[in-house]
């Protein structure tokens, strides 16, 4: 799984759900109280139905769909797929800004939980700011290298315990694969 730490920001949406995109909304936001959110969180957790976000790294044809929507091509919203949240907390409110944390599975965007989070609260809501604080067995506390470490000894110690963290077969996993024209990681 992987844990995120997000701030959101309420009433305005954009058309990115991220700080980078264009203003699409403005909705006031004044009426949501602390426990309003709180309230609203429990909708979004366990196995639940989710639209990802149209400029994401999703492929149509071959190309990303955010590729794609910078073109000005017309991208059709893809439907609504099965993710898992396992957990999902508020950590901080002080209007317009909300920060969360998030335990999810793969395929998860926590920017389309931050605009249906908005939605469901009947303002709108973008992202900020996303903290990925664990991947797998890697967290950000116990694995991140400061600048003053970036010494070839360290990173060469850090990348050993990293990968001391793996399961066997994948440590030793040979980039090249049996099939040319196939990789063996994906990082979608």
């Amino acid at each position: 799984s992987q844990k995120y730490t997000a701030i959101g920001l309420l009433g305005k949406a954009t058309d990115t759900l991220d700080a980078t995109g264009k203003v699409t909304e403005e909705k006031p936001y004044d009426q949501i109280t602390k426990g309003d959110l709180e309230n609203v969180l429990q909708k979004f957790t366990g196995d639940i139905m989710q639209v990802p976000p149209l400029y994401s790294a999703l492929k149509k044809d071959g190309e990303r769909l955010s590729t794609l929507m910078k073109r000005g091509e017309a991208v059709e919203a893809k439907p609504a797929r099965p993710v898992r949240v396992y957990s999902l907390s508020l950590q901080q409110f002080q209007p317009p800004l909300f920060t969360l944390d998030v335990e999810c599975g793969g395929g998860f965007y926590v920017r389309s939980l931050v605009s249906d989070i908005g939605k469901e609260l009947c303002t709108c809501a973008t992202m900020q700011e996303l903290t990925r604080t664990k991947q797998g067995p890697f967290t950000l506390e116990e694995h991140v290298l400061y600048e003053d470490k970036w010494t070839i000894d360290e990173i060469a110690r850090s990348l050993e315990h990293c990968t001391s963290l793996l399961p066997g077969e994948l440590s030793h996993k040979k980039l090249k694969t049996e099939h040319p024209g196939e990789t063996a990681v994906s990082c979608e």
